[in-house]
């Protein structure tokens, strides 16, 4: 399953890992902050999240980056890329 297929289906989490200003400034509609910096100490958190998690962030680097992380820790999960990408996949929801 792809990105789009999970948002359209409203399955898992949506996790931003920007910068919590950056996140305040504009996110995807019911995603959650967790700033790429704090994933290794939030790890049980992200654990418990419904999954497959779909991260963003501004370009996709971070949401890469976390990608890595989690996968390596057996977190099913997805590199969402931007957030606005996110946001455009929301809006395709009928």
């Amino acid at each position: 399953m792809n990105v789009e297929e999970v948002i359209k289906e409203k399955q898992g989490t949506i996790v931003d890992v920007r910068t919590p200003a950056e996140f305040m400034g504009g996110n995807a509609e019911g995603s959650i902050n967790i700033p790429l910096q704090e994933i290794t100490n939030r790890i049980d958190e992200l654990k418990k999240l419904e999954q497959p998690l779909v991260l963003c962030c501004a370009s996709g680097n971070r949401s890469s980056q976390a990608h890595r992380y989690l996968t390596q820790q057996g977190i099913e999960c997805l590199n969402g890329g931007s957030w606005l990408d996110v946001n455009y996949y929301q809006s395709q929801i009928v």
